[in-house]
């Protein structure tokens, strides 16, 4: 297996340019707060008269302005504002590890073939693989909500010790992913990042951090899972005479 290493910032995840605008708290405390009230107003007004144009038109703006109150975020300053200084929600960032009770290299080669990952990795739907580097993941999502899907790269690989990852431009979400394997006594230790940054406009900063708890308890339980699994699969040694 080919092993490489990129040079610069390579471990930043990337995604899409509306997604990058979306992302960017740039409405202050006080718009935020007067956005809130006016876009609640707004659509109690529309909602409680009978249907129009007018009606519809005055709806979407107090959503909108709800969506700008709540996630403190404005696309549309954000599409015009070139020069302003941009402060992005903070990235969600989970640090495990385990010991699984297995031969590293069995472990590692566990965890590269990306399409069995599924089957411990009971939040992810499918993932497809496309080339030695670049894959296609679907993310399951509750109740009847779209999947999430993304494209996704390895940027480093040291066979049998380390792998990265990122999402690549044009996907929904941005993601990045390392994981490292080491030697212990007679088992390997993992150990796993993962860095998810959620736009603004769909969660925002406070739920970020409620998501950041939620996030760790999902990755920590499909880590045991992982475990489990390498566990059960790796080759039995047979004892001789």
């Amino acid at each position: 297996m080919l092993n490489f290493k990129l040079s610069g910032n390579t471990f930043a995840p990337q995604a899409n340019k509306l997604y990058e605008k979306t992302n960017i708290i740039n409405v202050s405390d006080a718009e935020r707060v007067l956005s809130t009230a006016a876009g609640t107003f707004l659509y109690v007004l529309s909602v409680s008269h009978k249907e129009s144009k007018l009606n519809a038109l005055i709806r979407y703006g107090g959503l909108y302005l709800l969506y700008r109150g709540i996630s403190g975020n404005c696309p549309i300053r954000a599409s015009i504002s070139k020069n302003e200084v941009e402060q992005h929600t903070p990235a969600i960032n989970i640090r495990t590890s385990i010991t699984v009770n297995a031969p590293r290299k069995f472990v590692y080669d566990t965890w590269r073939d990306l399409e069995n990952l599924p089957h411990f990795l009971k939040h992810i739907k499918k993932i497809k693989v496309t080339d030695d580097i670049h894959s296609h993941w679907i993310m399951k999502t509750p109740g009847k909500l779209p999947s999430v899907e993304w494209n996704a790269e390895i940027i480093d690989q040291e066979d049998a010790r380390e792998l990265s990852w990122r999402s690549l431009p044009g996907s929904m979400i941005e993601t990045a992913g390392k994981i490292n394997f080491a030697d212990t006594l007679d088992a390997t230790q993992v150990f796993i990042t993962i860095s998810y940054r959620p736009p603004a406009g769909f969660i925002g900063s406070a739920i970020a951090k409620f998501l950041n708890s939620t996030l760790r308890k999902i990755i920590e339980d499909d880590i045991v899972k992982f475990k489990a699994y390498v566990e059960e699969k790796q080759p039995k040694i047979t004892e001789t005479s």
